[in-house]
């Protein structure tokens, strides 16, 4: 870990929190997603010009007609115009979105004492988060792997563990619910974290590992990890099975897949429709009676 001794926490503006996350020269993800219009825009800029004063007015423009407002979390390569995996340049962050019981998700991160103070806690929406942490030194597939094992230790969003994943970008306002909800961020500390300063666990509360061992650079993702399809199918059928409604969760899946899918409502769809089919063929006591066929994403 480095960075300085003292550091008085404090709320941040979007520009702050850009140029706390990237340098002024990296090339950086802003998507705009307008769920009335059903309109998608992403653009690929310089951390500085999305910063600038004259940037932020026209953001805060469309967020009034009823945008929400993401950036990326990494940044790009030189070249790239577009927001992939292989065009990441370098992983400078690693995240978590608490949807679920988020406080109390939130509270076990800051007490755990095996999992560094994030250095930055959105408040998204009510009962909402999403915590950000600065990393040095990782890989692509170190990265993945720790934010899945985040993910899985403190119930933080699943579908949200990829490298090229946007966030929503705090002083703009939450349009996706029917009560406006101003995103905020507090800086809480300006440190940068190694792999070695997180200690995660398995499935086993009893058997905490370190994802960095001392013995070399690579990490190879630990037998299980999900692809994002299997990722997505998971939540599907954990939400389906707490009892939230299948087209509110159809919605989501469509949300968080808006730019990764050519339909991406005919896959949350299809998603959740398999999700079903398996919740009403499991015995009483919770065993599958048959496992899905893998799912066929729709070409265009």
């Amino acid at each position: 870990m480095t960075g300085t001794k003292t550091f008085t926490p404090r709320h941040v503006s979007a520009s702050e929190y850009l140029l706390a996350l990237h340098r002024p020269e990296d090339r950086v993800a802003v998507l705009l997603l307008n769920r009335a219009r059903q309109q998608t825009k992403q653009s690929i800029l310089r951390a500085d010009d999305i910063a600038s004063p004259s940037f932020q007015e026209w953001l805060r423009i469309q967020n009034r007609a009823g945008a929400d407002v993401f950036v990326g979390m990494n940044p790009l390569q030189p070249n790239s115009f577009s927001r992939t995996k292989e065009s990441i340049r370098e992983i400078r962050s690693v995240y978590l979105d608490l949807d679920a019981d988020a406080p109390a998700s939130l509270r076990a991160i800051l007490t755990s004492g095996d999992i560094p103070i994030p250095n930055f806690v959105l408040d998204t929406s009510p009962e909402k988060c999403q915590v950000v942490w600065r990393v040095d030194g990782l890989d692509r597939g170190q990265a993945e792997a720790l934010l899945s094992s985040l993910a899985s230790q403190f119930l933080g969003d699943s579908a949200a563990t990829d490298i090229a994943r946007v966030l929503r970008l705090p002083g703009f306002t939450n349009r996706k619910y029917r009560d406006e909800f101003l995103v905020r961020a507090v800086h809480e500390t300006d440190a940068v974290y190694h792999l070695h300063d997180f200690v995660v666990h398995e499935d086993s509360p009893e058997a905490p590992r370190r994802l960095w061992d001392g013995h070399g650079p690579t990490y190879r993702r630990r037998s299980g990890h999900k692809s994002q399809s299997e990722a997505d199918w998971a939540y599907a059928k954990r939400a389906l099975a707490r009892g939230d409604a299948p087209e509110a969760v159809i919605e989501r899946i469509a949300d968080y897949r808006a730019e990764d899918k050519a339909d991406p409502l005919y896959y949350a769809r299809l998603t959740v429709g398999k999700a079903q089919a398996i919740l009403h063929s499991m015995r009483p006591d919770g065993v599958e009676v048959a496992r899905p066929v893998a799912i066929e994403e729709k070409q265009r």
